[in-house]
């Protein structure tokens, strides 16, 4: 018997939104390093794209990996918020001023924090 598969609600959609959102900005700052593009950038960028469709692909193949990848993707967010405190644009380690967008990219990671903590199953 084939097993029920769950649609998809505004509240995941908004997730995978916030997901691309940030995917992107991570994407576009890579290429803007005067040495070239940066790697960690979009890496990071693309780590996000694949925990949100390990996450979210209607794949059967995925379904016993979709928990921890729900995690995984908090884990990752949350990191990346640190990572960013402690060496990112803002930080006194770098001597250089916050970017506008670094803080558009946290807000979105934070509300994507909160969203994946409330899409969580009951």
């Amino acid at each position: 018997m084939a097993k029920e598969r769950a649609q998809l609600g505004i509240l995941q959609y908004v997730i995978i939104l916030l997901v691309l959102i940030t995917a992107l900005i991570h994407i576009n700052l890579a290429f803007r390093f005067p040495d070239g593009p940066n790697a960690i950038f979009i890496l990071n960028g693309v780590g996000y794209v694949a925990l949100v469709a390990l996450l979210y692909a209607p794949l059967s193949a995925f379904d016993s990996y979709r928990p921890l990848a729900r995690w995984a993707l908090m884990g990752y967010t949350a990191l990346t918020i640190a990572l960013w405190l402690m060496i990112g644009a803002g930080s006194p380690l770098t001597g250089t001023p916050p970017s506008p967008i670094a803080y558009i990219d946290k807000a979105v990671e934070l509300a994507l924090l909160v969203l994946l903590w409330l899409d969580q199953p009951k």
